[in-house]
């Protein structure tokens, strides 16, 4: 296993032109989904109910949105601009819904750089097929100094019923 895995490292403001794109890929599995409801108190049953979703307009479970939404945060904080990035806003359009094992991707493009170290970023996260679910764009102040460090490690987490 490469180092290069176990590492984050920032791309800083000065380092940072127009145009640059990075990416960040997760599926959602049952875990997260749960986990995510868990942490943020979003209960709807379309979540997490199969009856209930069924019945709904999607007739299955879905994400929640923000969990796509959480996905950016994360592409910006660990890969683009990464490490000491501070988020200030966030534009999203959901365009349509996340099922459990899709698999999301999210590409970042700088769109330009602002004074005071501003970026703005756009962002458009697809599933597997290549669909669209959500697109937006995002203002952070992207790192002044270079960092490269370990990634931290998460605990193992296990839901009971």
């Amino acid at each position: 296993m490469s180092d290069t895995l176990n590492t984050l490292e920032n791309i800083t403001y000065d380092e940072l032109n127009e145009g640059d794109t990075a990416t960040f890929t997760r599926t959602l599995s049952e875990d997260e989904l749960v986990l995510f409801a868990a942490v943020s108190g979003d209960v709807n049953p379309v979540h997490l109910d199969s009856e209930f979703a069924a019945c709904s307009m999607f007739r299955e479970r879905i994400a929640h949105g923000m969990w796509s939404g959480s996905l950016i945060s994360a592409a910006l904080a660990t890969v683009m601009p990464g490490p000491g990035t501070i988020y200030l806003e966030q534009s999203l359009s959901f365009k349509r819904p996340v099922k459990l094992d899709d698999t999301l991707t999210v590409k970042l493009k700088v769109l330009r750089k602002e004074p005071k170290n501003r970026v703005v970023v756009e962002c458009d996260v697809r599933n597997q097929n290549n669909k669209q679910v959500v697109f937006g764009e995002a203002k952070v102040i992207a790192p002044t100094e270079k960092v490269s460090l370990h990634k931290p490690r998460l605990p193992k987490i296990t839901i009971e019923s």
